[in-house]
């Protein structure tokens, strides 16, 4: 039987005390003025002090459509691909080309299986799918010629998220946070929700949220749009809150005695993060609490509760974007259509459209869509070409990176504005080619942030959220 002293075995246990400790904090008031672990009542700052340019964009909600939409239904029409409908996929496409589960069958053209319209004054064209959608097509710019690199979900998301394909790295919300900080006190600055509908939900790993290698407090915070939003967010039955404040307050400063003679910054982490956490006892059931929304802006989300649904999370977004939180991402999972497509692609935007369209209102409508940028995408797009051709009913499209859609609103971006284009058949991006870097480059670009000197030195050499590339793309930007 091994023996340890107090003072190790307090050592040692420290976080783990510290872990269990995290749900059942303070109340707001025993902690009134610890925003910091200096207990200066300030909210923390970023690294980009001052900015490098002037930032149109206070904050993110990115809104991903994990499992890659079709762009051939939604922002992209092809009048030659529904011309060649059926017949042989040429081979000058795809010689050579990555292709995930369609790889060495024989491929043939799919036209859009639906019909797309002009809208607006703007004249947008976008497909019958999104109604809604098509309803804002004014307020929101379409890049038709998105490009990525990873052809397989993880990897792809990991791609989207972090700009390289290699799990580990620091997540694009992380990388905001670190560089600009928070802008309020009592929620984190970087929080996920999660939800549902749709052909076989890929899992999202939390690594696509994770800081890597960045101090651990810009990671995001996953909230639950079902049941308690944060674990442990409650105070278990028997505890007061007097009782809670001795426990937090000795952990508090055994940690800081530990800070005074390591001088790790995870401590300091530490201590922060249990001051945060007794704040959002307070914060987190208020936000998560939409009962004092208006009757017209639930129907316009047509949200019913908190259902775990893709409407009540954009309702939260708009929420936690008044109350300062610095990015705000969406998953919605359901998009993987290889089967079934005509099927699902009704499910998955019956899911999303309404709830999006009513978020950049919503925005708009409170003052907020000119500072808040917004982004619809997934991780990449559909092939031109069909798959499971030989059952007519369970039709689909396999992944695709060359050539996809998205789209941004607010934030200093054009509206009304359509940018770039594929082929002929919607395979390659020809015209205005986005990369994925270049998406990462102008996000921070609207922030105020030279994605060139947002970087982190680990393990000798100075990382960023854009790699080695990336060029802001000037012509969508006001």
């Amino acid at each position: 039987m091994s023996h340890e002293s107090r003072r190790t075995f307090l050592r040692n246990t420290s976080l783990g005390m510290g872990s269990l400790a995290l749900g059942e904090l303070l109340a707001r008031d025993a902690v009134a003025g610890a925003a910091s672990p200096s207990g200066d009542g300030q909210v923390a700052k970023g690294v980009v002090q001052p900015l490098h340019y002037p930032a149109k964009a206070k904050r993110v909600i990115f809104l991903c459509m994990a499992g890659g939409p079709s762009h051939l239904e939604t922002f992209d029409p092809k009048p030659e691909l529904a011309k060649m409908d059926g017949q042989a996929m040429p081979e000058s496409f795809t010689a050579g080309q990555p292709i995930a589960q369609l790889q060495g069958k024989e491929l043939s053209c799919w036209g859009p299986q639906t019909k797309f319209k002009a809208h607006g004054k703007s004249g947008q064209v976008i497909s019958d799918y999104l109604p809604h959608i098509a309803g804002i097509a004014d307020d929101i710019c379409i890049v038709r010629s998105m490009k990525t690199e990873q052809i397989n979900h993880d990897p792809a998301h990991t791609f989207m998220n972090t700009g390289t394909q290699i799990s580990g790295r620091p997540s694009m919300g992380a990388w905001v946070n670190y560089g600009l900080g928070s802008e309020c006190d009592d929620l984190p600055g970087f929080v996920v929700m999660v939800s549902r509908a749709g052909r076989n939900p890929q899992p999202i790993a939390s690594r696509q949220w994770h800081s890597g290698f960045l101090p651990s407090k810009y990671q995001g915070v996953l909230f639950h749009s079902t049941g308690e939003p944060v674990h442990y967010v409650s105070n278990p039955a028997g505890v007061s809150h007097s009782r809670q404040q001795d426990v937090v307050n000795t952990i508090r400063e055994l940690d800081r005695m530990r800070e005074s003679a390591v001088h790790n910054p995870e401590i300091s982490t530490r201590i922060s993060q249990y001051e945060l956490a007794a704040r959002m006892q307070m914060s987190v059931p208020e936000l998560t609490d939409i009962s004092d929304e208006p009757q017209h802006v639930l129907d316009s989300y047509g949200v019913k509760g908190a259902d775990g649904s893709f409407a009540y999370n954009c309702l939260v977004a708009r929420r936690l974007a008044e109350r300062g939180v610095r990015f705000v991402h969406l998953y919605h999972r359901g998009w993987d259509h290889h089967g079934g497509l005509r099927h699902y692609m009704d499910v998955c935007c019956k899911a999303t459209d309404q709830p999006t369209a009513a978020l950049i209102r919503d925005l708009k409508q409170r003052g907020l869509l000119e500072d808040t940028l917004v982004v619809w995408g997934g991780e990449f797009g559909r092939t031109p070409m069909a798959q499971n051709k030989g059952d007519s009913a369970n039709l689909g499209r396999d992944h695709h990176i060359k050539g996809f859609s998205m789209f941004l609103a607010g934030g200093g971006i054009k509206p009304g504005v359509s940018y770039g284009n594929t082929d002929e058949l919607g395979y390659n991006a020809v015209e205005n080619v986005v990369h994925v870097h270049d998406l990462h480059a102008t996000m921070l670009q609207r922030l105020g942030i030279n994605h060139k000197k947002l970087t982190y030195r680990y393990q000798g050499r100075d990382f960023r959220l854009t790699d080695v590339a990336g060029h802001v793309v000037q012509d969508i930007i006001v």
